[in-house]
């Protein structure tokens, strides 16, 4: 497993927190493991609540209708990437 920055730490954090995830630690979530599926399992309703966290934490909206969306919810390390890149200043 790789090691999170402190912008994947935080997602993380956020990510456990609005989706009660009461079985995860934050940082036990491999930033480069998928967040669908197989990974932490997460599901359509998941990424739904966890877009509306991320636009109050950060200022920005994911938009469902991304065609990018399958890339920017790969995984942790890529949806901090595009959060790093997006987030309000």
């Amino acid at each position: 497993m790789s090691a999170q920055s402190d912008a994947e730490r935080e997602l993380a954090q956020l990510l456990v927190e609005s989706l009660n995830l009461e079985d995860v630690a934050p940082e036990s979530i491999d930033p480069e493991a998928p967040l669908f599926n197989a990974g932490l399992g997460l599901d359509s309703i998941d990424a739904l609540e966890l877009a509306l966290a991320i636009s109050k934490r950060y200022g920005f909206q994911l938009r469902s209708d991304d065609d990018q969306n399958r890339r920017i919810f790969a995984s942790l390390r890529a949806l901090s990437a595009h959060v790093q890149q997006h987030k309000a200043a």
